[in-house]
């Protein structure tokens, strides 16, 4: 199928006239504002987020392990000076 230069020039026109719409600008306006707006707020990516997510199940496990190492001293602890009195 040949291309119709005439029909070429047209796209090439009505594209151009898009690009330099006030449509354009409002939507390059909007990009830039919201991009601003995001860097603002601090976001991170989702792989940070999942990065931030796992240290933080594999932190409370440590302080479960923790807990419970506590606790085992504690009893000790407890056991030893009631066998001393």
């Amino acid at each position: 199928m040949q291309k119709n230069p005439w029909f070429e020039e047209f796209q090439k026109n009505v594209a151009d006239l898009i690009a330099r719409s006030p449509a354009a600008d409002i939507e390059r306006n909007v990009k830039a504002f919201m991009g601003q707006a995001f860097t603002r707020m601090d976001l991170i990516t989702r792989e940070e987020f999942d990065i931030q997510a796992a240290l933080l199940v594999k932190a409370h496990a440590r302080i479960e392990s923790l807990e419970t190492q506590l606790q085992a001293l504690e009893h000790r602890i407890s056991t030893l000076e009631s066998g001393t009195d």
